[in-house]
């Protein structure tokens, strides 16, 4: 009898030890078993609640620029480092986020990222002169690399395959169209009361997205690897040394001050390739280079993000510190351009399957180069919003539209459902390091010209009529550099040469890997080294 029990309480025993084991591994596997099919609903408000936070941060920032400077004084080159600080550790850091995810959890470290962007947003609302501003931006950006990632990885294993997870993903998409837009309003009338407020706004907002994160979201994760903290870090201090570099370059290419940077951040890249190729689970694997067509496509991206970028900043300082407008009435007056934007993406996503994308991207480069030529000849004018600026602005829109399609289909072009997440997540890295880089080599030149002559050296709320001609002046530079730099897009997608049947086979996959049981790091985790092609 004694044996009998014993006997039956090892089997107890062993069958809990299967039921742990089997719960373990049901949190640590990304397949879903049972996902939620109902898409509106409280997860999809949580975390598109994050995505709209983020896009709103990028759009109003901008938009309130110009009414940091006057407060704080920023100079033009601190003025654009609020911007970059941002953007640099976004997208530098972006791809490490999302393997914490996969290593830690997903729910926990997106409630760790929302709560650290809701507490840097604070920061930089009570930021008291440059340095902080700017720190607080690089945290902001740093906590922005963990949470949007993971809430991208979230969507994927909070939904079932197939229609749900496709709507899912729709929805999270189109939240960055109506986040730019509600932000170019909200922004202006927030920064009519004070600019501090487009930081404060998000205390509010990301407490309630953490506090429901919490609350409705469930745990996934992947299977825990090495961290390549060493390549991230590596890469993101060799850009930043860059872009320091060229900040201070207008003044003097051979000072030290330039000198030095610019040969660390050769010898931070060339580090972090020897760590790439060597280390066993590479953040960035080398052998994703190996397709010239797709290289070119994401350095186009990365080229098209320093003329967005660029685009965002210049045209709003311009309509504020040289026109005037109200921060109100500069946002509404840039609506166009994100109408412009959507059209021509309809239009793109139809005609990219029908002709070559570099023909397509190449067409948009020019509405785009003729757009920005033309803004730069009158903006030395100082003209009224329409025709003039307001012919710019659609224009442009319209063309960056036609052309940013093709760019990001042409990245998964030809692949596997297992690659789309990978490339597209660092598409966006490309995008985010490329908008960094050429806003600060834009606004170095646009310094250095309004400098030697006699303009403004920061940010002020009284301008002479004189001062504001020598700004009209300088951004008319900006405008033209952004010119140059779609003329530079244009060349480097010329060696793209994927054909419509490539980006249709790319459009299969990402519906594919929508269906797919397995998520496969949800959009932004691990990136595995391509197959040949």
């Amino acid at each position: 009898m004694a044996k009998s029990d014993e006997m039956r309480s090892d089997e107890m025993r062993s069958d809990e030890m299967r039921s742990d084991e089997m719960r373990s591994d049901e949190m640590r596997s990304d397949t879903v078993v049972v996902g939620v099919r109902r898409v509106w609903g409280a997860p999809i408000f949580v975390l598109g609640g994050l995505q709209l936070l983020v896009v709103l941060d990028g759009t109003v920032v901008a938009l309130a620029l110009p009414s940091m400077r006057a407060a704080l004084g920023l100079t033009e080159s601190a003025g654009s480092w609020v911007i970059t600080a941002y953007v640099l550790t976004f997208g530098g850091l972006m791809l490490l986020g999302g393997r914490l995810g996969d290593s830690f959890g997903r729910k926990r470290v997106f409630v760790a990222g929302v709560a650290m962007f809701t507490s840097t947003s604070l920061l930089c609302g009570v930021a008291w002169d440059q340095p902080s501003l700017i720190v607080g931006r690089a945290l902001q950006g740093m906590s922005a690399a963990v949470a949007a990632p993971t809430a991208m990885a979230l969507i994927a294993t909070t939904y079932a395959p197939g229609k749900p997870r496709s709507q899912a993903f729709a929805i999270w998409a189109a939240l960055a169209g109506v986040g730019s837009v509600a932000g170019l309003v909200a922004g202006g009338v927030l920064t009519e009361l004070s600019w501090r407020l487009v930081f404060l706004i998000n205390v509010p907002i990301g407490a309630v997205v953490a506090l429901g994160a919490f609350a409705v979201l469930r745990e996934s994760q992947g299977p825990r690897t090495v961290l390549d903290l060493s390549g991230a870090v590596l890469a993101t201090l060799g850009v930043t040394a860059l872009i320091f570099a060229v900040s201070k370059g207008p003044g003097g290419w051979g000072r030290p001050i330039v000198v030095v940077p610019l040969i660390a951040a050769v010898a931070l890249v060339v580090a972090f390739v020897v760590v790439e190729s060597r280390t066993p689970n590479p953040i960035v694997p080398l052998t994703m280079f190996g397709n010239p067509d797709r290289v070119a496509a994401l350095g186009a991206i990365a080229v098209a993000g320093a003329l967005i970028m660029c685009l965002a900043v210049y045209i709003s300082l311009y309509l504020q510190e040289v026109l005037r407008f109200s921060p109100l009435w500069s946002g509404l007056a840039v609506v166009p351009f994100a109408v412009g934007l959507g059209a021509a993406a309809a239009l793109a996503s139809r005609l990219a399957v029908r002709f070559q994308p570099r023909w397509l991207v190449i067409i948009g480069g020019s509405i785009v180069l003729v757009g920005c030529l033309y803004a730069a000849v009158v903006a030395t004018r100082q003209p009224g919003y329409f025709p003039g600026i307001a012919g710019a602005v659609i224009a442009v829109g319209f063309g960056v539209g036609l052309a940013m399609v093709p760019l990001t289909l042409s990245v998964v072009a030809g692949v596997g459902a297992t690659e789309i997440g990978p490339l597209t997540a660092l598409a966006q890295v490309a995008q985010n390091l490329g908008g960094a880089l050429g806003l600060v080599a834009v606004g170095a030149v646009v310094t250095s010209q309004t400098g030697s002559s006699g303009g403004p050296t920061a940010g002020v709320s009284d301008l002479s009529p004189s001062e504001i001609q020598v700004l009209a002046d300088g951004y008319g530079t900006a405008f033209a550099c952004c010119a140059a730099i779609a003329v530079f897009a244009g060349v480097v997608v010329l060696m793209m040469r994927f054909t419509p049947n490539d980006i249709a086979e790319g459009q299969a996959a990402r519906q594919a890997a929508y269906a797919q049981p397995d998520p496969a790091d949800g959009g932004l985790g691990r990136i595995q080294p391509l197959s040949s092609e």
